[in-house]
C-alpha cells in the first residue's frame, strides 16, 4: 500500500494525470459524426450473412444482409461474431432461426454487397435472382459463388449491445472455393480493393 501511495505522488510531481483525470467520458461526449468519421477509418472486410426463412410463404425465403463487422472470436470452439442493427430484419431472423451462414466478399463482388446494403428493402426475393449460390446442407442458407470463403454457422449466443446485437456463432462448416482475386474491403465509407 505504501509503494502505491509513494508511486502516485511520484506520478504527480513528475506532472502525470491522476487515474481519476483519465476516466473515460461518457458516451454523450461524443458526436454521431465524430465516432462514424473515426471508425470509417479502420479497414474491414466486407461479408454477406445469409439465413432461410422457412415460415416465409410455401417455400421460405432466403434472406440476405451486407455486413462490415465480422470477426473470428476463437479457435477451440471454432466460433465467430456479427454485429446487428437491433430489429433488422437478419437480427429478428437469427433470434428465431439458430444457423446462417457467412460469404466472405471477393473484389469482384462490390456489386452484390451495394445490393444487400439496401435499407428498407421490402423482399430479397429479387436480390438474389441473378446471384450464383448453393444451398448450405448445414444452415439452409445461401453460399455466395465466388466468394473467397463461405461458413456455416450455428448461434451460440446473443449480447446486445447498445443498438446492436452482437452473435456469436460456431462454425459448423467450411468451404475454400478456387476464387482468384483478393477481399473486397470497406474503408473511409467505399467499397475498395487491396490493389
Amino acid at each position: 500500500m505504501l509503494q502505491k501511495t509513494l508511486a502516485a505522488e511520484a506520478a504527480l510531481a513528475l506532472g502525470a494525470p491522476d487515474a481519476l483525470d483519465l476516466a473515460i467520458p461518457h458516451a454523450e461526449g461524443v458526436s454521431d459524426e465524430d465516432f462514424k468519421a473515426a471508425m470509417s477509418r479502420l479497414a474491414a472486410g466486407v461479408v454477406l450473412v445469409t439465413a432461410h426463412d422457412p415460415e416465409d410463404g410455401p417455400r421460405g425465403e432466403d434472406v440476405g444482409m451486407t455486413a462490415t463487422a465480422f470477426l473470428s472470436v476463437s479457435l477451440d470452439p471454432p466460433l465467430v461474431l456479427v454485429s446487428l442493427r437491433n430489429g433488422s430484419r437478419m437480427d429478428d431472423l437469427l433470434d428465431e432461426v439458430p444457423v446462417w451462414a457467412v460469404s466472405l466478399l471477393s473484389e469482384s463482388q462490390r456489386h452484390i454487397a451495394g445490393r444487400f446494403a439496401i435499407k428498407g428493402r421490402v423482399s430479397d426475393r429479387l436480390l438474389f435472382a441473378d446471384v450464383p449460390y448453393t444451398r448450405g446442407p448445414h444452415s439452409g442458407a445461401p453460399l455466395i459463388g465466388g466468394a473467397l470463403a463461405t461458413l456455416e454457422c450455428r448461434t451460440e449466443s446473443r449480447v446486445v449491445a447498445g443498438d446492436h446485437t452482437l452473435v456469436i456463432g460456431r462454425v459448423l462448416a467450411t468451404n475454400l472455393p478456387s476464387s482468384e482475386g483478393g477481399p473486397l474491403t470497406y474503408f473511409r465509407g467505399k467499397y475498395r480493393t487491396l490493389g
